[in-house]
């Protein structure tokens, strides 16, 4: 794989600006490489192919320099955590400059028939400050197998320093009434852990809440559970209480409380009227709060590919990596058009993450949900760059935005 792709350490000095590094190519594979019409100050665009181990690939990056004022990242969603849309639609709604699609999300139920499909992401997100959502279970995940010693709470994002890094965000939470103090396990994510209390807000949407009580912690396709109960909180009362987890908009000043299993049993000790305090917050594992964070599972850390990733299966895919101690974030996202559909494998991923400058980067949602837009700084228009596998955009449940301010 490295003789095949150590080609693209030249590509690392074309995106800094430098000249024409194919000269000495040699008898290499050859890359091609081209710059497109500027995005804005700090931003910079380019393609490139090269040959993987399943065929040739074609992709589309940003580099993204943090040091230049005025230019930042922060998460692009619909509105709500259980929705989709487009990433060219989310981008322009926000005025950003360019971004890339996100997280995985929970995109089908064929296992629990009936069951709505929420759209929410896997990993943790904080969008300008604001905890959005926590991880599911590592068992309810959607993508690939994720590399030893990684799980769905790990994330990129941007710190208060506006320094991008890698980070880790454990939901930390409590439910107090009634002289009793319960651990709080989720927070607007579409699974639970099984006997756990989650938490949903007015960030969650109007999407159904039975998804948060299908599946176990080792299985995404276990039945739902019976064994359910759900409180609505209201100005720190109870207000409402229910058998089965409901659907539709959680006002403001509000809360839903929804337990499986043994969380409901527990819940089911409260009633109408009683005083109720919830806590919770995203712990990060390093020191410093994020600004922004997405999900994703890494690949690389300090310039070293992570042991186990998989370099068998090809496939289009998306990814986010960082260099220079935090200051540079790379976006990337690979063409899904019929003659480069074979992609790259996990492994070849990480590689040429490296290989284009990155000493940390995670791997994020793929195949037909990889998508890399630019706003053209003549129209103002947002142009998606890359095909997307499908044929068109796909709805998606969040994105990674870059932002110029001047």
């Amino acid at each position: 794989m490295r003789s095949v792709l150590t080609v693209l350490v030249a590509c690392a000095s074309l995106i800094g600006g430098g000249g024409t590094a194919w000269a000495d190519a040699g008898d290499r594979p050859v890359l091609q490489y081209r710059s497109l019409a500027p995005v804005a100050p700090g931003v910079e665009y380019r393609e490139f192919s090269l040959s993987a181990s399943h065929g040739p690939a074609y992709g589309h990056v940003l580099r993204v320099d943090l040091s230049r004022p005025g230019v930042s990242l922060d998460l692009l969603h619909p509105g709500s955590v259980a929705a989709r849309s487009a990433v060219s639609r989310m981008a322009d709604a926000r005025d950003a400059v360019a971004g890339v699609n996100g997280d995985f999300f929970n995109i089908t139920e064929t296992q629990h028939p009936g069951v709505e499909a929420t759209g929410a992401p896997v990993g943790p997100s904080i969008a300008n400050g604001r905890h959005l959502g926590a991880a599911v279970p590592n068992g309810q995940r959607f993508g690939p197998a994720m590399p030893p010693g990684v799980n769905t709470r790990d994330v990129i994002g941007l710190g208060t320093d506006y320094r991008g890094r890698l980070d880790r965000l454990t939901l930390e939470g409590t439910v107090t009434a009634k002289g009793r103090t319960l651990p709080l396990r989720g927070l607007n994510q579409y699974a639970l852990p099984v006997g756990g209390i989650g938490a949903y807000t007015p960030s969650w949407g109007t999407a159904s809440r039975v998804r948060a009580t299908c599946g176990t912690d080792t299985s995404r396709g276990a039945p739902c559970t019976d064994d359910t109960h759900e409180l609505t909180v209201r100005h720190g009362k109870v207000t409402a209480a229910a058998h089965k987890p409901g659907r539709g908009a959680i006002a403001s000043g509000t809360l839903v409380l929804v337990g499986r299993d043994a969380g409901a049993r527990e819940l089911r000790r409260f009633k109408v009227g009683d005083a109720v305090r919830v806590q919770d917050r995203l712990k990060p594992q390093h020191r410093g709060a994020l600004r922004f964070a997405i999900g994703g599972f890494p690949v690389l850390r300090d310039g070293r590919l992570l042991s186990g990733l998989d370099g068998a299966t090809s496939a289009v895919r998306t990814a986010a990596g960082l260099g220079d101690e935090g200051r540079l974030f790379y976006l990337l996202a690979l063409d899904g058009a019929a003659d480069y559909r074979t992609g790259l494998t996990v492994a070849e991923l990480a590689d040429l993450m490296r290989d284009l400058g990155a000493d940390d980067a995670v791997n994020l949602d793929g195949g037909g949900s990889s998508t890399l837009v630019t706003r053209d700084p003549d129209s103002g228009r947002i142009a998606v760059r890359n095909h997307p596998s499908g044929g068109a955009e796909r709805p998606v449940a969040n994105g990674i935005g870059v932002f110029v301010r001047t």
